[in-house]
């Protein structure tokens, strides 16, 4: 947490610092010159004008030992709750200030990769060698991103172009027999510019839950995944840059199951390409026109024994497929007129078609167009008020039409005090499986879903108070999200025994705080603390939602001296009350434990180029669920509770070669 770097107010207080600042760079000096596009610069364009912008850089990702992205957003974002499945490479509970897992984009480059199969279901294969900086925007983001951005969005930003040339090779081994072998490399040669990066992650993992029947016998959850990028960037002139994606994934993960598993995986093959076009028209008119294809291809196979005669059956034969094919495009201008006011118009479109042979859901296709407009104060137009208003229609197959609006704002007391704030709207398309699911003997899907919208409210106070070690970073925030039109299974008919899915009456609530604080210790140490509570509850229901924990905590110390060829930290992660509702065994609660984390790195030689890091995660080895099942007994005699296990204690080791 001590290296993500906190854009909510336009000074961009620094709630953390990393070895990358220690050296005299600002992060977000790096992204205003790096940045090629308006899009590029979007995120911290909008934390001056009152949004919530949370940064982790590729060198506190890189000093922590994290091996894939969903870790390093476990501990290092404050207000953002993430449980791994079962360590790295799994998909994750996420929750943003009390949100569900599906009220949270996710986006690599700008580019969505959220499956709306199901809208809970996150990215799982996104390796850290492939980061350039993780963005995290808080609060009602659907204006300029869309659908799913209800309480707020993930931007994975990938290895930026450089016209100089360099990269990094890093070889990684931690004791659940896991591997990665990972690097990357860019340069220019003119106006060409060039990035290539790869990784190859490959574990045996730990033992999945707390308890297995003896028909169970693949009983550790293994991953392999490989990872290419390629980014190309033409410089047409100084004003007109073409900037294209090409990004590829190759993964089997393992899915077993406390009963009868002998073998249980999915076998991935994803593409991701974009192609950015932006101009400079003047030093009034900028616009960038984007295309994007993402082809999310999963072949599923589960084999079990046979839990009396221990028999091989086939419940899916492997190429069992699951996936999805988005495409779409969308076209953005920034005019800057030269008086009070600036303006943002852009349009978007999807098309989006999802088809799931092992939960059967019917290949139906899905379209979007979307216009949207924001309207803000000119930079230099007021000395301590930023405001900014806008609206975004959405046009959807089938009649999901929706309309949402935005407006934000901060103003500055002095240096050392300010107040900032959101009030919008979102909403939340219907997912493939909530809209054309065909099981037999069970509930049903519903083509003529609306989509869920919700009011959102974020208001936050901070400042820096001067310290003679340098200054100490606060913030604290309130917010309330409702949720309306909420999509979820109705009462059993004559039509449909089993319920199908509707548009339910009444209100999900949403309350909570969140703070944070960041203080120097002295030149070379520096700690950071947020705490975050909500209350997420469904009309006429004083339960929390189910797999969202009531509060949670995040806490880290960093080492960084400036004379020393080392760095070191310590990261801890607290988790209150986490509900689980269960067929037959009840509402469990899984949540309250703590896990530590250390590391350390060491630079051989004046430059630094040579590292070598280690790190433990969970030190003191504590044995936590990270989710419940309810499975049946091999002798058919009831049902037992099985805990899906975290990630034990694990040691890793990696060198690191930068040129």
């Amino acid at each position: 947490m001590l290296s993500h770097r906190r854009f909510a107010a336009a000074s961009l207080l620094s709630l953390a610092t990393s070895v990358v600042l220690a050296e005299g760079t600002d992060p977000l000096e790096e992204i205003l010159v790096t940045a090629r596009s308006i899009e590029d610069t979007l995120p911290v364009e909008l934390a001056r004008y009152g949004h919530d912008v949370e940064y982790i850089s590729a060198d506190r990702i890189r000093a922590a030992g994290y091996v894939d992205a969903s870790t390093a957003l476990q501990f290092e974002v404050p207000g953002l709750f993430v449980s791994p499945g079962s360590g790295p490479f799994d998909y994750v509970d996420v929750s943003l200030q009390g949100s569900r897992p599906g009220d949270v984009l996710w986006l690599i480059d700008g580019v969505r990769i959220s499956n709306r199969i199901f809208n809970e279901t996150s990215p799982d294969t996104l390796p850290a060698n492939m980061i350039d900086r993780v963005e995290v925007l808080k609060g009602g983001e659907s204006l300029f991103y869309g659908t799913q951005g209800v309480a707020g969005a993930i931007n994975i930003v990938t290895r930026g172009f450089s016209n100089e040339p360099g990269g990094s090779l890093a070889v990684n081994y931690d004791s659940n027999d896991g591997y990665q072998i990972g690097g990357y490399g860019r340069g220019a040669l003119g106006r060409h510019k060039f990035v290539l990066y790869s990784s190859k992650n490959e574990g045996d993992g730990y033992r999945q839950y707390d308890r297995f029947e003896p028909s169970a016998t693949d009983r550790e959850r293994g991953y392999d995944v490989t990872n290419v990028g390629v980014k190309y960037g033409l410089d047409f002139t100084d004003s007109l840059r073409l900037d294209l994606l090409y990004h590829h994934t190759d993964a089997r993960l393992d899915n077993n199951q406390p009963v009868g598993t002998k073998r249980s995986y999915n076998d991935r093959d994803e593409d991701i390409v974009s192609a950015k076009l932006a101009y400079d028209a003047s030093e009034h008119v900028q616009l960038v026109v984007k295309a994007y294809l993402h082809d999310w291809d999963t072949t599923y196979a589960n084999i079990k024994n046979d839990s009396l005669t221990g028999e091989e059956v086939v419940v899916y034969a492997p190429g069992t497929y699951w996936g999805f094919h988005d495409y779409g495009g969308s076209a953005l201008v920034k005019v800057r007129p030269g008086g009070l006011l600036d303006y943002h118009v852009g349009y978007d479109y999807q098309n989006y078609k999802a088809r799931d042979d092992v939960f059967p859901i019917a290949g139906e296709t899905e379209t979007v167009h979307a216009v949207f407009g924001e309207m803000r104060t000119a930079e230099n137009a007021f000395d301590n008020l930023s405001i900014a208003a806008g609206a975004r229609y959405n046009r959807g197959s089938g009649g999901k039409n929706a309309t949402v609006w935005n407006v934000s704002g901060r103003y500055k007391f002095s240096g050392a005090l300010y107040v900032e704030g959101v009030v919008a709207t979102a909403f939340l398309l219907p997912s493939a499986e909530q809209l054309y699911y065909i099981g037999e003997d069970d509930y049903a899907g519903n083509p003529d879903l609306e989509p869920e919208e919700s009011k959102n409210l974020n208001l936050s106070i901070g400042g820096n108070i001067a310290l003679p070690e340098g200054p100490l970073a606060w913030q604290l925030t309130g917010f309330a999200r409702d949720v309306d039109s909420l999509i979820d299974i109705g009462d059993p008919t004559e039509a449909f025994p089993n319920g199908r899915y509707e548009n339910l009456p009444g209100v999900t609530e949403v309350r909570g705080v969140e703070a944070s604080v960041a203080v120097p210790l002295s030149a070379s140490f520096k700690t950071s603390f947020s705490y975050t509570f909500s209350e997420s509850h469904p009309e006429g229901s004083d339960q929390q939602i189910s797999r969202v924990p009531e509060s949670y905590a995040k806490g880290a110390l960093q080492f960084t001296p400036a004379r020393l060829p080392l760095d070191a930290s310590a990261t801890v992660n607290w988790v209150g009350d986490v509900y689980q509702p269960l067929r037959t065994l009840g509402r469990r609660n899984y949540g309250n434990y703590v896990t530590l984390n250390l590391a350390a790195r060491y630079f051989v030689g004046g430059t630094r180029r040579h590292q070598v890091g280690v790190n433990v995660q969970n030190v003191f080895d504590e044995e936590y669920a990270t989710r419940l099942v309810e499975a049946r007994l091999d002798d058919g005699s009831g049902a037992f509770l099985a805990r899906r296990l975290g990630v034990p204690r694990t040691y890793g080791l990696t060198y690191t070669y930068e040129f």
